[in-house]
């Protein structure tokens, strides 16, 4: 291998090392924990057109929060292929080093053979046949040298075809670097992007007074509510029967475990958890490997009916599979909402379904 690969290779090794999970807060949303409802509503409801102003920022909230969702798979989808980039790179280069050894080991023993002609007095062995005048000599002589022809063939073979292996290491091993490199963007990019929508949101909340505050959460908690009902009152689960297999209550049971710890995007727990890292995680500890993301979840894991519903099931939510939920019966999902809440128990219907998919089929 030459200087150039063989500093690749100190490179990729270097940078695998290096590889490490950013950490950083996350996103998607949910219905807020339910706001009393005040004994005095009249004096405590604002004028029609300051609702409507909070109508207004609910909704803007709702778009910011929604688009660092998006960002926020496309960073896990990001961190996801470096992973597995990383863990391939430093496999090629564990190849490239048994490679190597291969090479020197094979070029030892061509070495040794030619040792071994120089003690012959520098002729080969075809001549020390030629020369030979017994016989017996002779046709014994001739199978040593068919033999020697034979094993020398084989082994400028091998010296070729491991030379040529490291070469497509190297290659490989390059490739993969490039990958690691634009992913490693990726998730520069999909990380500036979701911190600048939080950004806005909680400059937005932050501008609000305590009361307007308050209002806002009775907004959210309404527009969920009314989600709910209404797609309940479509009969939609009339008939599903809540039964789950075994994996699935494993599922709801680490995922109601989590209940009350913080969103933060990009986390996968144990401590705190983005919507995807909880279904993900709830999956593994029941003892099967899902995709990270949402939207992976939605695109890999077997689809089912909305009517076939039972718990365990993966809810996706909104056109572009940007949040998910963990079905745990009677309507409810339990979910990682959106930066600022904390994983919690909500309508299944209160927010905008895409579909649904099932980890254990």
């Amino acid at each position: 291998m030459g200087t150039g690969k063989r500093g690749l290779l100190a490179v990729a090794v270097t940078v695998v090392c290096a590889v490490t999970v950013l950490a950083a807060p996350g996103t998607a949303f949910a219905a807020p924990s339910p706001t009393p409802a005040p004994t005095t509503a009249p004096t405590l409801t604002p004028p029609p057109s300051h609702s409507a102003d909070l109508e207004a920022v609910r909704e803007k909230l709702d778009t910011l929060y929604h688009d660092a969702a998006v960002a926020t798979d496309a960073y896990n989808a990001a961190e996801e292929q470096a992973r597995k980039q990383s863990a391939e790179l430093v496999e090629l280069a564990q190849k490239i080093v048994e490679g190597r050894e291969e090479l020197d080991a094979l070029k030892d023993r061509a070495g040794a053979a030619a040792r071994s002609q120089y003690r012959g007095g520098g002729l080969p062995d075809e001549a020390h046949l030629l020369l030979s005048d017994d016989p017996d000599d002779f046709l014994d002589g001739a199978g040593r040298v068919l033999q020697g022809q034979r094993a020398a063939d084989g082994l400028i073979g091998e010296m070729t075809r491991t030379q040529q292996d490291l070469e497509q290491y190297s290659a490989d091993a390059s490739a993969q670097w490039q990958k690691l490199e634009a992913n490693r963007k990726a998730k520069a990019a999909a990380q500036k992007k979701v911190e600048k929508q939080i950004a806005a949101a909680e400059k937005l909340e932050s501008q609000l007074e305590k009361e307007e505050k308050e209002r806002l959460a009775q907004l959210q908690e309404q527009a969920a509510q009314q989600a709910q009902t209404a797609w309940l009152g479509t009969g939609v689960l009339d008939g599903v029967e809540d039964e789950a297999t075994a994996q699935g209550l494993e599922a709801v049971r680490y995922a109601t475990a989590q209940v009350g710890k913080p969103y933060v995007w990009g986390a996968e727990g144990p401590d705190s958890f983005d919507c995807s890292g909880l279904t993900s995680q709830a999956w593994v500890n029941a003892g099967r490997t899902i995709p990270r993301t949402s939207q992976e979840q939605w695109r890999q894991l077997e689809r089912v009916a909305v009517t076939d519903l039972r718990p365990g099931d993966l809810i996706i939510y909104f056109d572009d599979a940007s949040h998910v939920g963990l079905y745990v019966g009677n309507g409810s999902i339990v979910h990682a909402p959106r930066p600022g809440r904390t994983v919690t128990v909500a309508g299944a219907g209160s927010m905008p379904i895409l579909g649904v998919v099932r980890p254990d089929v």
